[in-house]
C-alpha cells in the first residue's frame, strides 16, 4: 500500500473552522458524536457541541483565570492554564495544568480536584501532557523544572521528564529530556513517542511490561525542523507533529522521512528565530513574532469524525478551530 500522505498537499480553501472566542485551545478532544472539548486558557475546558455551540465549564473550586496579556498567560503563566487533556475511564478529564504545574481531575460539570502535585515531595515543574494506556496506567510529561520556564528555551535546559502513574505510585521513567512535550504510544504499545520541543527531536523508547522505559533513541531527523510539540500517529504508521511558532504541520513517515502538511508561518520571522535558537539566544520577544495566521503558535492536532480523518488544530493563540479532511484515517486512541 502506498502512503497516503506521499503525495498529499493540503489546499488551504479546505480549511474550514469551529469555535468562537476560544482562549488557548492547546488541546482538542474529539468524541465519536462530533462533540470537541478544547483547553480553555480561563481555567477550564470548552464544550463545542456538533452544531456549533459551545460552553465555556470553568473548574470548580479554583477560579477564573483572568491572566489574558501575553506577558502574564505565556510567559509568567499565571493561573489555571490546562494544557494536555485525555478522558479517564468514565470520559471525565485529566488535565496537565501548564499554569498550576499539577495533574488535576475534572468532571464534566466543572468540580476539580488536585491528583498530583509533587514527586517525593519536589514540585512536578511545568506539567505538560498526560495519557492513558490500555493498562490504565498515566502518563505524565513535565517540559522544564526550570524557573522561569522560559529561560529553559534559551538555554536548553535537560531537565524534563516522563513519569508514570499506577495504582501504587508515580515515578520518573525518563529524564534528561529537553522540552518534554506530547506523548503517543504506538498501536501496540510497544514503543512511547514524545516530542522534545526545544531540541526539535521526537526520542521514543521501548516500553517494558513493568512500565521502564529502555533502547532510547530519536525518531526521525535529528532536527525536525522547528519546536515539535502535538503529536499523532495515523493508521499508516505516519507521524504527524506540530512546529509551534513556525506553525508548519509535517509526518514523519515509517521509514523516517519528513513531509510538510501544511505550512503556515512567517518566513522571516520564523529564521529570526531559528537563528536565536542555534545561538542561544531565544526570547519571549522572538517567540512572540513568530506566528501564523490560520492556528496561531499551532500546538496540537486530534483526529475525529466518524472515520477519524477530520484533522483538528489546537493553538496557544488562536481563539477557534481550523479542521480540514485527512487521506488517511488516525490511529484510534484509548477512549474512541
Amino acid at each position: 500500500m502506498t502512503n497516503p500522505l506521499k503525495d498529499f498537499q493540503l489546499d488551504r480553501s479546505t480549511i474550514q473552522f469551529i469555535g468562537k472566542d476560544l482562549q488557548r485551545p492547546e488541546c482538542i478532544l474529539a468524541e465519536r458524536d462530533g462533540t470537541l472539548w478544547a483547553a480553555d486558557g480561563r481555567g477550564g475546558i470548552m464544550k463545542i457541541f456538533p452544531d456549533g455551540e459551545q460552553e465555556l465549564i470553568l473548574q470548580k473550586g479554583l477560579g477564573e483565570n483572568v491572566a489574558a496579556s501575553f506577558e502574564d498567560r505565556y510567559v509568567n503563566t499565571m493561573g489555571s492554564l490546562p494544557n494536555g487533556l485525555t478522558f479517564d475511564a468514565n470520559g471525565d478529564f485529566l488535565i496537565a495544568n501548564f499554569g498550576t504545574d499539577r495533574l488535576e481531575f475534572m468532571k464534566r460539570s466543572g468540580e476539580s480536584r488536585v491528583m498530583i502535585d509533587n514527586i517525593d515531595g519536589r514540585p512536578l515543574g511545568k506539567a505538560n501532557f498526560v495519557t492513558r494506556d490500555s493498562k490504565g496506567r498515566l502518563w505524565l510529561t513535565v517540559t522544564t523544572q526550570t524557573i522561569p520556564w522560559t529561560d529553559h528555551v534559551k538555554i536548553n535546559s535537560r531537565d524534563g521528564y516522563i513519569a508514570l502513574i499506577d495504582d501504587k505510585s508515580i515515578r520518573i521513567v525518563a529524564d534528561n529530556l529537553c522540552g518534554t512535550n506530547e506523548l503517543r504510544f504506538d498501536a501496540k504499545e510497544e514503543w512511547v513517542y514524545v516530542a522534545e520541543t526545544t531540541s526539535r527531536n521526537i526520542t521514543r523508547f521501548k516500553v517494558e511490561d513493568n512500565g521502564d522505559l529502555t533502547h532510547r533513541e530519536i525518531y526521525g531527523p535529528s532536527n525536525i525542523g522547528g519546536f515539535c510539540d502535538g503529536i499523532a500517529f495515523d493508521s499508516y504508521g505516519n507521524l504527524w507533529s506540530t512546529l509551534i511558532m513556525a506553525d508548519r504541520l509535517v509526518a514523519i513517515t515509517p521509514e523516517g522521512d519528513l513531509l510538510t502538511i501544511l505550512d503556515d508561518g512567517q518566513p522571516e520571522n520564523t529564521a529570526i528565530l531559528d537563528r536565536a535558537w542555534e545561538e542561544g539566544k531565544v526570547t519571549p520577544e522572538l517567540m512572540a513574532q513568530a506566528t501564523g495566521t490560520l492556528c496561531p503558535w499551532m500546538a496540537s492536532l486530534t483526529f475525529g469524525g466518524p472515520d477519524l480523518k477530520t484533522v483538528y488544530l489546537g493553538s496557544l493563540r488562536g481563539d477557534r478551530i481550523p479542521y480540514f479532511t485527512s487521506p488517511v484515517a488516525g490511529l484510534p486512541l484509548i477512549y474512541w
